[in-house]
């Protein structure tokens, strides 16, 4: 009897998660198919499947409407996220190790004020920031989302490494020093390889933050040829009053397609990162 009531939990639980997935997974589901539907197809009925469907949604949407396509795009949003990512992991890695394993004046306060800017409003900062890049001229560059990164200005990142670096027991620090390594020695050769799931953890959040940025982008970016992915996505719908949708939906495919072949790639240290950071052993 028990073992019948343990069969029949396990299904209940295994049908529940099957629909909970496809609830989940069903938005992507819909993007794909709709997609390569018409536009009287994609409003004109509720159905996820269409009586005829278009093949040439995606040529044409990489290809664009006017000088830049989405290929330029693509490529203009690579050389965004990729240096930002790497300065974040850099510097925040640097200076989380700081705070987790060596003592000087005022760290007390330095560390409760770098605690303080997680908790403070980015809409507070926007315009002195935009008033200080406008004076250094930065303005329609990518230097406002690289500089930055490259001193760590992401408290959640180096809060994130802290925890895990004060979960590394001390004794490594000191059997490294007794042979005769520094403190950039034992960093970088006993420290880093055992923080690889936290530097994944980082580089996957900064790369899809960065990668689905579009308040930040239209702020800082005015050139066309110097659009990102979101502001690609955003400039197709003001080309004309007759919108492809299937060609948006389809560049809406494509642009999530390196967020999600990121992740999986790294899944396994992302995950074991969140579950192990803040944890001391």
């Amino acid at each position: 009897m028990t073992d019948a009531r343990n069969g029949s939990n396990k299904t209940l639980s295994y049908v529940l998660l099957v629909v909970l997935g496809f609830a989940m997974v069903y938005p992507l589901i819909w993007l794909v198919v709709s997609s390569l539907k018409t536009n009287a197809d994609i409003f004109g009925s509720s159905s996820l499947f269409a009586g005829s469907y278009v093949t040439d949604s995606y040529a044409k949407g990489w290809a664009g409407t006017g000088q830049y396509g989405f290929k330029d795009f693509y490529l203009n949003t690579f050389v965004l996220v990729v240096p930002t990512v790497i300065f974040t992991i850099v510097s925040s890695v640097v200076v989380a190790y700081g705070f987790a394993r060596f003592r000087f004046p005022l760290q007390t306060i330095l560390f409760s004020l770098m605690m303080a800017t997680l908790m403070l409003p980015d809409s507070t900062i926007m315009i002195p920031r935009y008033i200080l890049f406008n004076k250094m001229g930065w303005l329609d560059t990518y230097l406002p989302f690289i500089v930055p990164a490259a001193f760590a200005t992401s408290a959640f990142f180096v809060y994130m490494l802290i925890q895990f670096f004060r979960g590394l027991p001390r004794e490594l620090d000191e059997s490294a020093k007794i042979d005769g390594c520094n403190s950039f020695t034992i960093l970088i050769r006993i420290l880093l390889p055992l923080c690889k799931p936290a530097i994944f953890s980082v580089g996957i959040f900064q790369f899809i933050w960065t990668w689905n940025d579009f308040f930040n982008s239209i702020i800082y970016i005015s050139s066309v040829k110097k659009f990102t992915v979101s502001l690609g996505l955003r400039m197709t719908l003001d080309a004309s009053s007759a919108v492809s949708w299937n060609q948006v939906l389809a560049m809406s495919v494509v642009s999530i397609v390196p967020c999600i072949i990121l992740f999986f790639m790294a899944q396994k240290y992302f995950v074991e990162g969140i579950s192990t950071t803040g944890l001391k052993g």
